[in-house]
């Protein structure tokens, strides 16, 4: 790595010799109103010192690969010199510009605990309207501060061009109480939109740069109107789309009514084989309810764009071709069956760490859907995917961009599809039941991801169609009796769906009861599928003993639960491998309970 240009310090608190000071086009340069008009990572922050000038300045934090870049769009002259500069503090400080429409340029620094200025300059190219500035540090180093920026060059005239009108807006996910609602882009020339969502015509809301919406606070079975507006910097607004409605559910009505009393969930590798044999869509046995194509992945952990694939012919010699497999899903579904894609997986780590993934996410899991026809999404974050950032304590009101993020996609694609979108989670019991003893960086020095996956839960309780936690690969949980728990016998599984079905306290916090319903406990179909392997007696066991009150062990169940709702494995193919002992047996299990 070498330097651009050097840094130039001036006494501390004044500006250096030369120093730009004619206009300045950048929004909030001295961040005097928090991080207002900049992009910035969860790490960044504002503080009252140290500070150049002013009584704020910029503090950020690199994390991993991510160099706490954080950054702006201006307007700009085409064909014109700018210069831009900025105060700055740390290890290593980047300040640069990119879209210029020339060549894109940069600058850094080694300043230390001392201020020091940085300055380049660059000529916007004959059509560039906009230009992106930005700061940023470098991985390893510690956090970096910045204060009283400047891009002086030749103003830009008043900006009186509204934003498009965005897309007429769609309006699904509905509970007895909200409303989802979610509207195609708008665009301007500033490159900076905001959208604004009016109720029977009432006050505008405003929603932020998301192009989704959720409406709380609804009357059951009731009908509302919607319609959006876009607005930029400048405060032009466009004109308001057309409006659309969508009514609440009557109360108690839980999502995706159209599915069994019982269900068995389970796995198809269809973009991958691991040694239990590749199964074309069209062999998968009747006895699964829920089939879920395993696994759509990112790009790259932090992309949000999600890829599926068949597995190739290299891979899994007997693959079908596309035209068969989209044969063989609605053959599934004329059967009543639902076919979902789960992303995720064991390698498949997301992190929507940015609005920009969240909407990459929901935009690229929709093509899939869109593509194979699908009845909807399972949500298989696994690993790093989700975790809670320092003093994010209540599952209530989460604060992690990547758990914020999630929440947010899911309820876009929730509200695409309406209510007959089928929505699934199988999280590990670290993320959830670890919760009741662990949650977060916070308690008792526990790990970031210790109960992370409860805000994402509560969140979308109402459209949750299912939860089937995997009570496998876990190590020994501690239950509502506050005592541990290992997996492998039905003590195990009682213990793990029980605090589901009756609640538990989180951080002082109640997490509430999911309805029976909604939920299902996982495990594997063979011992050579994953660790924690039950016997199909010691799983009937459990069953009995939650949805029946009998056969149990030392765990008592809080409640008895029959409307308790099924059996998830991975997967498929291993039940294949183990002679159909999962499907077939515990299939009519189900089928002879009330």
């Amino acid at each position: 790595m070498s330097p651009a240009a050097t840094a130039s310090a001036g006494p501390s608190g004044a500006p250096a010799p030369g120093a730009a000071s004619a206009a300045n086009l950048a929004t909030n340069p001295g961040f005097e109103t928090g991080l207002t008009g900049w992009s910035c990572p969860a790490s960044a922050r504002t503080v009252t010192t140290p500070v150049h000038g002013g009584t704020s300045a910029l503090e950020a934090t690199p994390q991993g690969g991510d160099f706490a870049r954080c950054q702006q769009s201006v307007r700009v002259k085409p064909s014109s010199t700018y210069t831009l500069s900025a105060w700055v503090r740390g290890a290593y400080v980047f300040l640069g510009a990119t879209g210029t429409g020339t060549t894109d340029v940069s600058t850094w620094g080694q300043p230390g605990a001392t201020w020091a200025q940085l300055s380049t300059s660059f000529t916007t190219g004959a059509t560039t309207s906009t230009v992106t500035i930005y700061l940023n540090g470098w991985y390893g180093t510690g956090a970096y501060l910045a204060d009283d920026l400047v891009l002086d060059g030749p103003p830009v005239a008043p900006d009186t061009t509204p934003p498009t009108v965005p897309g007429t807006p769609a309006v699904g996910g509905a509970t007895s109480s909200t409303l989802a609602v979610s509207w195609a882009a708008s665009t301007d020339d500033s490159g900076a939109v905001r959208y604004d969502v009016s109720r029977d015509g009432g006050v505008p809301t405003s929603a932020g740069a998301a192009t989704s919406f959720t409406a709380t606070g609804l009357t059951a079975d009731t009908t509302y109107r919607f319609k959006v507006r876009a607005c930029d910097g400048a405060g032009n607004c466009s004109a308001y789309t057309a409006e659309s409605s969508g009514k609440t559910r009557p109360t108690g009505t839980p999502p995706s009514g159209d599915l069994p009393r019982r269900v068995l969930v389970g796995y198809l590798h269809a973009s991958f084989a691991n040694g239990s044999g590749y199964i074309p869509m069209r062999d998968v046995p009747a006895e699964w309810d829920f089939v879920n194509l395993a696994f759509g992945e990112p790009t790259s952990v932090t992309s949000g764009d999600i890829r599926f694939r068949q597995c190739p012919a290299t891979e899994c010699a007997n693959v079908e071709s596309q035209a068969d497999f989209l044969a063989g899903i609605r053959a599934k579904q004329a059967a009543g069956k639902k076919v979902l894609i789960s992303i995720g997986g064991q390698n498949g780590q997301v992190q929507l760490t940015t609005t920009a993934a969240r909407d990459k996410f929901v935009t690229s899991v929709a093509a899939i859907i869109d593509t194979y026809g699908l009845d909807g999404l399972d949500i298989d974050f696994e690993g790093h995917s989700l975790s809670l950032n320092a003093n994010d304590t209540d599952f209530r009101n989460p604060t992690t961009p990547v758990i914020v993020n999630l929440i947010s996609a899911l309820r876009t694609l929730k509200a695409r599809y309406g209510a007959k979108f089928v929505l699934t989670m199988a999280p590990e019991t670290f993320f959830v039941q670890l919760g009741y003893q662990f949650y977060g960086p916070g308690t008792n020095g526990g790990d970031a991801r210790a109960g992370s996956y409860l805000p994402v839960i509560h969140a979308l309780r109402d459209d949750l169609t299912l939860l089937h936690v995997q009570d496998y690969n876990s190590g020994p949980i501690m239950g509502l009796d506050n005592q541990y728990h290992t997996m492998g016998g039905h003590d195990f599984h009682v213990a793990m769906t029980d605090m589901l079905l009756a609640g538990f306290p989180v951080k002082g916090n109640a997490f509430p009861a999911l309805r029976p319903e909604q939920v299902a406990f996982g495990l594997p179909a063979a011992s050579q599928a994953g660790n924690g392997y039950t016997t199909v007696a010691e799983t009937q066991k459990a069953f009995d003993c939650l949805a029946k009150g009998t056969n149990c062990g030392s765990y008592r169940p809080r409640g008895v639960y029959p409307g308790l709702r099924g059996l998830m494995t991975w997967s498929v193919n291993w039940d294949r491998f183990n002679g159909y002992e999962f499907s077939r047996s515990h299939r009519a299990y189900l089928n002879a309970l009330p």
